[in-house]
């Protein structure tokens, strides 16, 4: 395994040990099982088909340029200290995608007051610093995250506009879902 792979792995491995340690400090709520984990399990399922035809495992090509090299590792590290901000800055009102909260509360600092979903943001731009610094292979996959978060973030605006009557729709306004002044 080449250092590059191995920094990327290391790093990938460190944030989800992190994430599912944090998941335990989290509010208590109720995931709602309906439609939107059945949009869930289609792009899942869309994975392993690409998987099982070889898009995004074909062969061991890993990228040789430096310079996509670094700038693939910029992005991964921007992205991964985005996704955990916002996540230390939620403290116990974060949960998985689509949790309700028992007691919930909007918050618009922070992170927050740049996009709406900064977590989404951060973990699609240290997927998208993978794929450059790695394996351009795997593209339809960062395409099947962007999906799925555009998925989560649409349903659970739904949910906190009904949550928040009065402040979201002005948070909404003011602020870009995922891309800064753009989406």
């Amino acid at each position: 395994m080449r250092t590059i792979e191995l920094v990327f792995s290391v790093g990938w491995a460190a944030f989800w040990i992190y994430w599912l340690g944090a998941a335990f400090s989290m509010k208590r709520g109720r995931v709602d099982w309906s439609h939107e984990w059945r949009i869930r399990l289609v792009i899942i399922a869309a994975a392993v088909v690409l998987a099982r035809m070889r898009v995004i495992r074909g062969g061991h090509h890993v990228q040789t340029d430096p310079w996509l090299a670094a700038v693939g590792l910029a992005l991964f590290g921007f992205g991964l200290g985005l996704a955990i901000w916002a996540r230390v800055h939620l403290g116990h009102n974060w949960g998985t995608p689509m949790t309700r909260k028992n007691e919930p509360e909007l918050v618009t600092s922070g992170p927050y007051r740049v996009v709406r979903h900064p977590i989404y943001s951060g973990l699609l731009v240290a997927t998208i610093g993978t794929t450059v610094a790695l394996n351009w292979r795997w593209l339809p996959v960062v395409a099947l995250v962007g999906i799925y978060f555009v998925y989560s973030a649409t349903v659970e605006e739904r949910y906190l506009a009904q949550q928040f009557p009065d402040n979201y729709p002005q948070y909404r306004r003011s602020t870009k879902m995922l891309v800064p002044f753009v989406l």
